[in-house]
């Protein structure tokens, strides 16, 4: 029997036995096209069908989630709605309910949570997590994995799960045979088992990474396992080293325990326009119409940031970033929305058209920077908290009677200027 499992396909259990896990043993769990999956089970109509969650052609959307029955026509996340449609024109289209997804996503993490409290979450349709035997249970690793399986299909979804001895030969793994796949990856068996992959296949060596390494010669995980650590220094600096380690499956990665959520570092909005936004006057409604979704994100958080940061997208692949930072902490639009446009100076220039504006916040540590204010003492004295108060009962309002409850001027002007991709926000 191979030492690398596919159990998914391939439920062979005879000797020697792949039930006798011996070493440390990590999970990772992919829920399969989980967006369109969940599109799936709630639509029994949709079921055996392309379906695509993600923006409309028209308006510059992007691909959120394909189902498999999409991807068969060539359809991947992130491709331009306009693509996906030239591909797959009979494909259903919906913008999704996130809410929906992360109360599936939910349900997935506390099967993981029955088995282990040692998950690590990275992503709405992924966790790690570690079944080491003897740690938690004295169960095989293998069983423990098929039984999440099976509990998540009573979902009405399905995962793929990869199972080494590290993080990064579990994430390999889950790749291996999606969808519903499990490939376990017998321990003493990882340099076999990547040897032969592309570098491109381990996680953070993107595109840029493969070209330095393919002028180096080298092509294959195998190859880069056998690196001269000195050149990959040179060339990566201490990455590089660490790099050779991963292809080689010796690297050592815990898994993190469940516990609070990780503290939010910064909240950021954007969103794409429909047609690029040439205009001053345009650029900077832009902004406070994003900005509003960033400070009502914020006060829903509890939130108040020293430092705002502006992002300006010119076209699919070029984009800028500026950053300023506050005396004071805040969570008002009003405040941070009119720092956020006195940076557009340094990002932009009369002729220039714009594609997508972003808005961040960040700083939430408490610390003030040494800087004077940018209002200053011409603000109208209690004008802070009178607009601090107003953001709240717009908050309430929407809260209650739904999002179109409260308008203003500038979210009208961009109704039908906005991809219908849903709006993309962050958390860092």
């Amino acid at each position: 029997m191979s030492d690398v499992c596919n159990l998914g396909t391939v439920p062979n259990l005879q000797s020697p036995d792949p039930l006798a896990w011996d070493g440390p043993a990590v999970g990772l769990l992919d829920l399969d096209a989980f967006f369109a999956s969940v599109e799936q089970l709630d639509h029994p109509e949709w079921r055996g069908r392309p379906v695509i969650v993600g923006g409309s052609a028209d308006r510059r959307g992007v691909v959120s989630t394909a189902s498999y029955e999409a991807r068969r026509f060539g359809v991947h996340s992130a491709m331009p709605s306009a693509t996906a449609r030239r591909l797959c024109p009979d494909a259903i289209w919906t913008r999704g309910n996130f809410e929906r997804y992360r109360e599936v996503s939910a349900q997935v993490m506390a099967i993981l949570g029955d088995e282990t409290p040692l998950v690590e979450q990275v992503s709405i349709d992924e966790a790690f997590f570690d079944v080491t035997p003897g740690r938690f249970s004295r169960e095989s690793p293998i069983l423990i994995c098929r039984r999440v399986q099976e509990r998540v299909a009573e979902l009405g979804v399905t995962c793929s799960i990869g199972l080494g001895v590290n993080k990064t030969v579990a994430k390999i793994a889950s790749e291996r045979e999606k969808p519903r796949g499990l490939t376990a990856v017998l321990p003493g068996t990882e340099r076999a088992f990547l040897a032969p992959l592309p570098v491109g296949a381990m996680s953070g060596v993107g595109p840029a990474t493969q070209e330095r390494l393919r002028r180096m010669g080298i092509r294959t995980l195998g190859e880069l396992s056998r690196a001269d650590d000195r050149e990959l220094e040179r060339t990566f600096g201490v990455l590089g080293p660490r790099m050779a380690l991963r292809a080689a499956g010796l690297e050592r990665s815990a898994v993190a325990e469940a516990a609070a959520p990780e503290e939010v570092k910064s909240v950021s909005n954007e969103r794409t326009f429909s047609e690029d936004l040439t205009e001053r006057d345009q650029i900077r409604a832009g902004i406070a119409h994003v900005s509003e979704m960033v400070g009502r994100r914020l006060r829903r958080k509890g939130l108040r940031g020293h430092t705002v940061t502006l992002k300006v997208k010119y076209d699919a692949t070029h984009a800028r970033s500026a950053q300023r930072s506050l005396a004071e902490p805040t969570d008002d639009e009003r405040v941070f929305g009119r720092v956020a446009a006195s940076l557009l100076d340094e990002l932009w220039q009369p002729g220039m058209r714009v594609r997508l504006l972003g808005v961040g916040v960040s700083g939430f540590d408490g610390a003030r920077p040494s800087q004077m204010s940018l209002f200053g003492d011409d603000a109208p004295e209690g004008e802070g908290r009178d607009r601090s108060a107003l953001g709240r009962v717009t908050d309430a309002l929407r809260e209650r009677f739904g999002d179109d409850a409260v308008s203003y001027g500038r979210d009208l002007r961009f109704k039908d200027r906005t991809s219908d991709t849903a709006p993309m926000h962050k958390d860092a």
